[in-house]
């Protein structure tokens, strides 16, 4: 596994804060920068915090539109 730095971290940490639901779930579906989904590292739990606490995690609407 790649060695993140405090500095992106703490990037990724304020990429999540600031993505939309759809934006979310497509990262979710189809994988986006791996840092935010890092289970031992903080974005990890942040990512799922925000897509599945905030937002409920997927709507229907949203995963039609993305397909698979």
């Amino acid at each position: 596994m790649k060695e993140y730095t405090e500095e992106e971290v703490q990037k990724a940490l304020k990429e999540i804060e600031s993505m939309d639901h759809y934006t979310m779930c497509k990262l979710w579906r189809f994988g986006g920068d791996p840092i935010y989904f890092h289970s031992d590292l903080p974005t990890g739990k942040a990512y799922n915090d925000r897509l599945f606490g905030h937002f409920g995690g997927f709507t229907p609407e949203i995963s039609k539109s993305l397909g698979w």
